[in-house]
């Protein structure tokens, strides 16, 4: 396997591109991974920063057999309705965040050719989610519940730098946070310890390059649009003496 094609530029120019060419991949080949190429994407990802460095991720990575029983236990669950709601979003959304959320599920079903308000179809591709979209490996991330919202963040830092890590060997990956909700199947079929939650899965393997959801247009921001610049413009001493 060949790691993805980096431009010429130096480093700058090859690690922005792994940024920007990094995808959420919701459809996969059936060509395996190595155990030897997953340990080494975890092991470059561990040098994500952590406060005081407690590092307080835990990764639980499955395949073959295993990954499918657990995906099977997550379907029955989900047919049968019997965890609540997920509540990973506020009801109501912030205005702005809602349009995204909005705009990013008419292009998701629109490239699957499903009407949004067919609500079998959508179950049917909800539950794909549990089999982790078809991919070879999947990843169960989990976090110490004690943990505060710091702790929390590092946790995400560490999961960007999966993806990245991963990409960057030409692996595709999708973060799933439809897992959380099923910490209560997950948790005994992982042997995960008491103080344990799932925070989120991971689907990871080489993405299907010719289906339509791997080929979505996912809008960014403008950096303009997210960022205050202050005291760039401003004189030197202005702020201090303002």
């Amino acid at each position: 396997m060949s790691a993805l094609e980096l431009p010429s530029g130096g480093l700058t120019g090859s690690v922005d591109h792994v940024l920007t060419a990094r995808r959420s991949v919701r459809a996969y080949t059936s060509r395996p991974l190595s155990r030897e190429l997953v340990a080494g994407v975890l092991d470059a990802a561990s040098s994500a920063p952590s406060n005081s460095n407690t590092q307080p991720w835990r990764v639980h990575v499955l395949t073959g057999v295993p990954m499918k029983e657990l995906g099977d236990a997550l379907v029955k669950a989900f047919q049968e309705r019997s965890l609540p709601p997920s509540t990973h979003f506020p009801d109501p959304l912030p205005p702005a965040l809602s349009e995204r959320q909005s705009d990013f599920a008419q292009r998701y079903y629109g490239a699957l050719g499903i009407d949004r308000s067919d609500v079998e179809a959508r179950a049917r591709q909800t539950q794909r989610n549990f089999s982790f979209f078809g991919a070879p490996v999947g990843l169960i991330f989990s976090v110490d519940g004690s943990l505060g919202r710091h702790s929390w963040l590092d946790l995400g830092l560490f999961v960007q730098n999966v993806m990245i890590a991963a990409k960057a060997r030409g692996i595709d990956t999708c973060p799933q946070v439809s897992f959380a909700r099923f910490h209560s199947v997950i948790a005994p079929f992982l042997q995960m310890s008491p103080e344990q939650v799932t925070a989120c899965g991971m689907a990871m393997g080489f993405g299907d390059p010719a289906a339509s959801v791997n080929r979505m247009d996912m809008p960014r921001q403008r950096m303009e649009e997210f960022t205050r610049m202050v005291g760039f413009d401003e004189p030197v001493g202005a702020a201090a003496h303002g």
